[in-house]
């Protein structure tokens, strides 16, 4: 492909596709007030009103070491933390702007000590960025679709300097590239209406971008949104259309593919509860099975899985968020196999539960108990073996018991060795089979 900032897209995202599963971290200013990210947005809060969160702000609690330990021991390969939310407030030591965590009483750059903590685990580093910002002076006010003062027609835009904005936030990015050493993923959000592309001097910034860190992989928000992906699904993307689309708070029914019909990268990010930002009142939680057969799915799909949490004001993960997170730990430790490095099947998905596959090696993931034997559609000649994933043990493939004679071109799975009938999963979640393929 000629586009210069595409051409190397596969190579650059090799070690993002081997990862499949992420860590979401969204967590700020709105923590305090515990209504979720958008709080000052949804009720149309002024500045001098959430300046009292400012001012509150201690992250007393707040132990990245722990977070990274949670990330590693879930089974997760890469993190991302909001660096920088929509509310304009910066977790870093920014010298752009006094809106940053050292000026509260927390009194330190926090991305600093996130940065550190997980590079110590060995997981991926990746930074959230906000291109919008309700703080800063010179960002449209007035009328903006998202704005808190978007109704208030005393907060006018004609005295606002979009150029000077612009240069700020290139400024800001271009802080965060600089001052942590290598990272591996910059995770832009998010453009909307004619706030999009060249509006944010796009090709400028990924130019500075990928002058800076080569190697880092970038969403494609620059352009796109949760709503749609840009030009990233077309023949001809922009230099800015980035390198995956994220869809947000749902799984795409196909995965994702480009109008050629060709797999792109892509992660679906999810809430673990119903809100990114915390929220006190949302106990509304996805239990580790359901996350497991999230995770399952994306890479079935091809896709990855960045699952968020949303620590409170003072820095602690939910208790909640963190058991489900150390159950799903519990699945990867026997089964990651299956997951990390694997990818859609040859196979169309079985009526039983989904298949992931890499090379040669094919992983049945069975979430439902059959009457019988379990069957594996129109792959006569085509298996070597099977034997469960959590501990090697045989499993017996045949199509030529006395009940199965009139499915000669099927295989069918024995997950009960030397009898007919099969009796309760192993891992009532999903048992996995491992199958090797001529």
């Amino acid at each position: 492909m000629s586009n210069k900032n595409i051409e190397n897209r596969w190579a650059r995202t090799e070690w993002f596709r081997n990862a499949r599963f992420g860590m979401f971290i969204h967590w700020g200013l709105y923590a305090i007030p515990s209504r979720g990210e958008w709080v000052r947005s949804k009720e149309k809060m002024p500045k001098e009103d959430y300046q009292r969160f400012f001012e509150e702000f201690k992250a007393e609690e707040y132990r990245p070491k722990e977070w990274a330990a949670l990330a590693k021991k879930a089974g997760m390969k890469y993190a991302i933390l909001t660096a920088k939310h929509h509310d304009g407030f910066c977790l870093w030591d920014t010298k752009l702007t006094d809106y940053k965590a050292p000026n509260t009483p927390a009194g330190r750059d926090l991305v600093r000590e996130y940065v550190d903590a997980f590079r110590a685990e060995g997981i991926k580093i990746g930074l959230y960025f906000s291109i919008i910002d309700w703080h800063h002076d010179d960002f449209p006010h007035y009328e903006d679709r998202y704005h808190p003062m978007r109704e208030n027609k005393n907060c006018g835009n004609e005295k606002r300097d979009f150029a000077r904005y612009i240069n700020f936030m290139h400024g800001q990015v271009r802080e965060l590239l600089t001052n942590y050493g290598k990272l591996d993923i910059m995770w832009f959000d998010f453009s909307y209406e004619k706030m999009a592309g060249e509006t944010w001097k796009a090709q400028e910034l990924v130019n500075m971008v990928r002058s800076l860190q080569p190697d880092i992989i970038i969403d494609n928000r620059l352009e796109g949104s949760g709503e749609q992906s840009g030009t990233i699904l077309t023949d001809n993307p922009s230099d800015y259309a980035g390198d995956f689309p994220c869809p947000e708070q749902m799984i795409p029914p196909e995965g994702i593919k480009n109008e050629s019909g060709e797999s792109i990268p892509w992660e679906a990010c999810l809430t673990l509860n119903c809100n990114w930002g915390y929220s006190a009142a949302d106990q509304h939680w996805k239990q580790a099975d359901m996350v497991i057969r999230m995770l399952v799915e994306c890479v079935s799909k091809n896709g990855n899985l960045l699952l968020n949490v949303g620590p409170d004001s003072k820095g602690r993960i939910p208790e909640a968020s963190i058991k489900i997170l150390e159950e799903v730990g519990l699945w990867m430790k026997k089964y990651s196999k299956s997951i990390y490095g694997c990818g859609i099947s040859d196979f169309p998905k079985p009526e039983w539960g989904r298949f992931t596959q890499n090379g040669k090696m094919l992983y049945a993931h069975i979430y439902e108990a059959q009457a019988g034997a379990i069957c594996l559609m129109n792959m006569d000649g085509k298996l070597i073996k099977a034997r469960l994933l959590c501990d090697g043990s045989e499993v017996k493939i045949s199509n030529k018991e006395w009940n199965l004679s009139e499915y000669k071109k099927h295989e069918f799975l024995f997950l009960k060795p030397g009898h007919g009938d099969n009796y309760p999963l192993p891992d009532k979640t999903d048992t996995v089979v491992e199958i090797s393929l001529k």
